[in-house]
């Protein structure tokens, strides 16, 4: 690959701070075309097998992350996620290790996880006085106000829309 556009001439290949999680090997593998994690067998009965290019998620502290199946001659199969390709950023190899080991520790770190952010309703929106209420608690909280006999009550009409003269 020496010579192509893409690979820096600045990184050798190394693995980083490659250590057990949940019976498989993980840590990160750098080289001068990228940077990614990396999931080994540890116990091959625990491997979770994985085709080729297929995508498998894995929740970490720090949030979930898609991993893709590859297989090599030499190594065998295993799991990828990219960090870093091409890895052109880095200026030199300590850099680029010490960015693997930072970034294989991030995700045992909840503090990086997105916050998961819940949508704001608003149950009680303000009433226009020339429209209609705008949804069923609208109707419901305009309606409260308006007098109710024991019989709407005992009958279960609750809004003034079911309420009619009904004697």
């Amino acid at each position: 690959m020496e010579g192509l556009a893409f690979v820096n001439p600045a990184l050798t290949v190394e693995a980083v701070s490659f250590a057990p999680w949940e019976g498989h090997w993980l840590g990160v593998l750098v080289t001068p075309w990228f940077v990614n994690l990396i999931l080994a067998p540890r116990d091959p009965a625990l491997w979770p097998t994985l085709a080729q290019g297929a995508c498998r998620r894995y929740r970490f502290p720090a949030g979930d992350y898609d991993f893709i199946g590859a297989h090599d001659i030499a190594a065998g199969e295993y799991q990828m996620c990219s960090l870093f390709s091409p890895a052109q950023e880095f200026a030199d190899q300590a850099t680029a290790r010490l960015v693997a080991q930072l970034a294989r520790a991030a995700l045992f770190d909840a503090g990086n996880a997105e916050p998961c952010e819940m949508p704001v309703g608003d149950l009680f929106p303000p009433l226009d006085s020339e429209a209609e209420p705008r949804g069923p608690i609208a109707t419901m909280a305009a309606s409260l106000d308006a007098p109710m006999s024991k019989r709407d009550f005992l009958r279960g009409r609750l809004v003034a829309e079911d309420r009619g003269d009904r004697g």
